[in-house]
């Protein structure tokens, strides 16, 4: 007993940092979820003797071999790298690897959907601090079938072949979620209904972080403003997350990302409107690459909307919101394809104990986002998945019309808060508002199911001219689930925008 007791713990163990024998890359793990059908997973690891083959057994029956090569990146050890057949059964299974260096094997591995989920400190927000976090908690058991993996926190001034360090992937409990991401666990538990099958969650995130960090020297290239490289690393220079804890997981297949960051770029939000689908180009590029074509190059990509804060400043968050979504017209990131947004600006917690940045409702916002993904990352048909959104601005005399949705959607008016016009004596039809000044509360005098009429007499009875229009554009903009305009059919809020006329 105790003989085989000893050569299972030398043949059974995953050696992920390859110091001895044949192993998988830090990212892989009993309990995983890997990539499913009509994908093809990527395994991946290290071994070290150059030019031996290694044999990739399911369940104990060989399905490939591969041979191990040199680390293109350097070091003593080299790699092995393949693909799976696409698995349309989810497991669970065995995974073995061998060589004549030994076995390594990983169990209890299941076939679904991987998303990559990332940001700042409201995607890290744990789900210990969530409204109703001991009920959530005691029922996440029930989700056998989601797995979590937490991506330990750590920058590199180089771009890392694998994880500085090793992690696990887990089932869901009351224990083991505590510290997990809420927004994406909600996100994968209210996702899981609709496409049957498997997911895996791999929360890669910290607090705090600008979106330069989690960009690639590549992808900052595409900007004006692309930071300086340097010798010691910090969370917040540029690309020591990308760098550190988003290539490692490159090879790997997965299906899509979920993104919630931005309030640590909000002074900055111009350079934002270039720099957050740069990341985003950049992201799909690289994964499609190092996953050998089966990471889709355009894999959905959806993000939250800055969430309101404080209640009455204005420190850049409406420009962010703009720069997020809105500067590609008013459809989300209209000219990249498959990206799709939770609003949040009418979610505020103002009182939140861990500061109004962070709101503890995550089930609206992870509900949102799921809602949008089912139409955009799964193709589900018929689903009034945004708000409002407008299409047409018409002056008529002392009265701006604002229709949305070219009337196809019904809206429902619930306050009349949240609407600015510019109103300025210059008569340049080019000239462009500025930021803060010239803007001015206007009421709306009515209201259809498919449009509102605002009231601009006192720009106009003055002499002056109106340049421009402007919704929500305050860093907390309405009560919870109050602001003005929402999809009556759907409780979608139209999101912030402006308007040059």
């Amino acid at each position: 007993m105790w003989t085989i007791l000893a050569v299972c713990l030398y043949f059974c163990r995953t050696d992920v940092d390859g110091a001895s024998g044949i192993s998988f890359a830090r990212s892989y793990g009993n309990h995983m979820v890997l990539q499913g059908a009509p994908n093809r997973a990527v395994l991946w690891g290290f071994a070290h003797k150059i030019g031996d083959i290694v044999h990739v057994s399911l369940d104990n029956n060989e399905i490939t071999t591969t041979t191990v090569i040199a680390n293109p990146h350097g070091g003593s050890s080299g790699i092995w790298k393949v693909k799976l057949p696409a698995q349309n059964s989810k497991g669970p299974f065995v995974i073995h690897v061998s060589s004549s260096e030994g076995l390594a094997s990983i169990y209890d591995v299941l076939f679904g959907d991987v998303w990559f989920c990332s940001g700042q400190s409201n995607m890290g927000f744990s789900m210990n601090h969530v409204f109703n976090h001991t009920e959530e908690l005691n029922e996440a058991a029930k989700y056998s079938e989601i797995r979590i993996f937490n991506t330990k926190r750590y920058t590199s001034n180089t771009s890392l072949t694998d994880l500085s360090q090793a992690s696990h992937w887990y089932l869901p409990n009351s224990t083991t979620l505590g510290n997990f991401s809420a927004v994406c666990w909600l996100y994968g538990k209210y996702l899981y209904p609709h496409i049957h099958r498997p997911i895996g969650l791999i929360e890669s995130a910290w607090g705090g972080t600008i979106i330069e960090a989690w960009s690639s020297h590549d992808a900052l290239a595409k900007c004006t403003s692309t930071g300086n490289r340097v010798n010691r690393a910090t969370p917040n220079h540029p690309s020591v997350l990308w760098n550190a804890m988003v290539s490692p997981f490159l090879p790997m297949t997965i299906y899509g990302v979920i993104w919630y960051q931005g309030e640590s770029n909000a002074p900055h939000a111009d350079k934002y409107a270039c720099q957050f689908p740069a990341m985003i180009t950049d992201w799909r590029h690289k994964f499609h690459q190092a996953s050998n074509g089966e990471t889709n190059e355009t894999f959905p990509f959806g993000f939250v909307q800055l969430a309101g804060n404080g209640n009455d400043t204005n420190r850049g968050f409406p420009d962010l919101r703009w720069a997020q979504t809105a500067n590609y017209g008013y459809v989300p990131n209209a000219q990249l394809p498959n990206v799709f947004m939770s609003v949040a600006m009418d979610l505020p917690d103002f009182h939140s104990p861990y500061g109004s940045v962070h709101p503890r409702d995550k089930q609206d916002v992870a509900s949102r986002l799921v809602l949008a993904a089912r139409a955009v990352a799964y193709g589900e048909n018929g689903l009034d998945f945004q708000g409002p959104i407008p299409t047409k601005f018409t002056l008529h005399g002392s009265s701006l019309t604002i229709e949305f949705n070219q009337g196809n959607s019904p809206i429902e008016v619930r306050s009349d808060s949240g609407f600015e016009m510019c109103c300025t004596y210059y008569t340049d039809p080019n000239y462009q508002c500025p930021t803060t000044s010239e803007w001015y509360v206007v009421h709306m005098t009515s209201h259809s199911s498919s449009s509102i009429a605002l009231n601009i007499t006192s720009c106009t009875d003055h002499g002056n001219r109106i340049r421009g229009v402007r919704y929500a554009w305050h860093e907390g903009p309405c009560q919870v689930k109050h602001c003005a305009i929402y999809g009556r059919d759907n409780d979608l809020p139209a999101p912030p925008f402006k308007h040059h006329i």
